[in-house]
């Protein structure tokens, strides 16, 4: 099994930045825009944006005319997204199971199945309590995570891909639990053994998150099942894009 805390060598990892860095931005910049496009958030609103990486996405909302605060776990990725501070955006290393800022923000974001990591249901419950406090009564969250059923269904076992002088050697696999992501990297310039990474990301369906921000005072809005904001459908949907409101 991974070690239970996976997460925080490998988000730290220059691995990690060199394996994702081609990952699609246009269509993640598309999919916020037309995001915002369908929240009509006030010009000025307060956002944060919960595991922000390197703080590409909360550079974009702050472009739109937001005041953004990214927080994430990864120090290097935080030191970073700071280069792009201003007066209206960011950044902060922080933990999401702990609280942060209480009843501050009209809205919070976690984009990209940026969850699902911790070892313990208890875990991630504090992380939606934590996301929960720090809106304002009537603030919205959007939480984008993987459809369960669709990634079951399409499971691609193994690969490989190189990149410069690094090579990927990728494992994938799931329980009923979890979905899980070997990451075997050789790098032809470190003499050092081959690196070893897993990730590990939880089967939550849309019940399961009803029921979490239920019990943060959190009512689920809608379920979206795409980037383009399609209707969500349980088998066919790549996505489950859920818009839940705190209670007022």
């Amino acid at each position: 099994m991974p070690d239970k805390a996976w997460y925080k060598d490998w988000f730290n990892s220059h691995y990690y930045h060199l394996l994702y860095q081609h990952r699609d931005e246009e269509e993640a910049l598309q999919f916020i825009n037309t995001l915002i496009r369908y929240l009509d958030p006030p010009k000025g609103s307060r956002m944060v944006d919960v595991a922000c990486g390197k703080g590409r996405h909360s550079k974009a909302l702050a472009d739109m005319g937001f005041d953004v605060t990214g927080i994430d776990l990864s120090a290097a990725s935080i030191e970073e997204a700071k280069k792009d501070e201003d007066e209206h955006l960011h950044f902060f290393q922080h933990d999401m199971r702990l609280p942060f800022w209480i009843n501050y923000f009209g809205y919070a974001f976690n984009f990209f199945t940026s969850f699902g990591y911790f070892r313990t249901r208890r875990e991630h419950d504090n992380a939606i309590r934590t996301i929960a406090q720090s809106l304002q009564p009537g603030g919205i969250f959007v939480i984008d995570y993987l459809n369960v059923h669709y990634s079951e269904d399409r499971l691609e076992k193994t690969f490989t891909t190189t990149i410069g002088d690094t090579t990927f050697h990728i494992t994938k696999w799931q329980d009923e639990e979890h979905f899980f992501k070997q990451i075997q990297v050789t790098d032809q310039l470190d003499k050092a053994p081959k690196h070893l990474y897993t990730e590990r990301v939880a089967k939550f369906s849309l019940g399961d998150f009803t029921d979490m921000l239920a019990y943060q005072d959190m009512q689920v809005q809608e379920v979206f099942g795409d980037y383009q904001l399609g209707r969500y459908d349980v088998r066919k949907s790549p996505r489950m894009i859920i818009i839940a409101k705190k209670k007022s």
